[in-house]
């Protein structure tokens, strides 16, 4: 077993797994912490704990330390130089004429990284925007291109049942959504009810689609035809919360019948 620590970047949304390095950390505590790419601040979402060393990517990267108020006062700097620098970039691409809308920037807590976020339509040559942000901020540039949902992620807003987007909340990874899933929960395939504020399709459609697909095992689909102890007939609709289907018998109208309990 290892001990572990979890700490997400607020700026990105990104969890990370970590050694809490002999700190007791608990939840919402601020943290400067290692990674690949220089050190970064975050937060504990979830204090110490042993974790099996299968399911962890060894060797960890550790917490270095709890944010003092000296590094409360350098994030704090750093937001705003992060915040110039995205103002800077995009005078930079309306002279370059690059197509890209950036959305967010930010600094490592060392300042050893500076990270743009952006979106466009087609890939972009942005060689020379990277130059001219390194000449003038002397550090290593990374630029991202996100997509739209990951743009949603950042941003964040109000989902269609009233609630802050589940992307800018609690999903750490955007799974596989498909039309399929709205059709098996026979939703109206209307963009405007099962498309999120990105455009695509409702992360929440996954949720339930197993229970779905389960349940729709035990009753007949629609547009079969039956035999039922009223007679044959074609199934014109299911219920899949009750288990049970309506079934058209032609003169002898529509007749409900219970799904079989498996």
């Amino acid at each position: 077993m290892v001990d572990v620590v979890v700490v997400s970047f607020l700026k990105t949304k990104n969890i990370y797994f970590l050694s809490p390095n002999s700190l007791d950390l608990n939840i919402n505590d601020n943290v400067i912490f290692e990674t690949e790419n220089g050190l970064l601040n975050g937060v504990v979402i979830k204090s110490n704990y042993s974790e099996k060393k299968e399911n962890l990517v060894l060797p960890l990267f550790k917490v270095i330390r709890k944010c003092s108020d000296d590094d409360h006062k350098k994030i704090e700097s750093n937001n705003k130089n992060a915040l110039n620098a995205l103002k800077d970039a995009k005078k930079m691409i309306k002279n370059l004429n690059l197509e890209m809308n950036f959305i967010d920037s930010y600094f490592s807590f060392d300042k050893s990284q500076l990270v743009f976020s952006f979106l466009a339509d087609t890939r972009v040559d942005f060689r020379d925007l990277a130059k001219k942000l390194a000449q003038k901020y002397k550090t290593r540039i990374e630029l991202r291109q996100i997509g739209v949902r990951d743009k949603s992620k950042r941003i964040g807003g109000l989902g269609p049942c009233g609630l802050p987007l589940c992307c800018n909340t609690f999903l750490t990874d955007f799974n596989s959504v498909s039309i399929n899933m709205a059709k098996n929960q026979m939703l109206a395939l209307n963009p405007t009810k099962i498309n999120g504020m990105c455009g695509r399709l409702l992360c929440c459609l996954g949720y339930e689609n197993d229970t779905y697909t389960e349940l729709k095992k035990k009753l007949p689909k629609i547009g079969y035809n039956v035999n039922t102890q009223y007679g044959t007939g074609k199934v014109v609709a299911v219920d899949i919360f009750n288990n049970s289907y309506s079934v058209d018998l032609g003169d002898k109208g529509i007749v409900k019948i219970m799904g079989e309990n498996k």
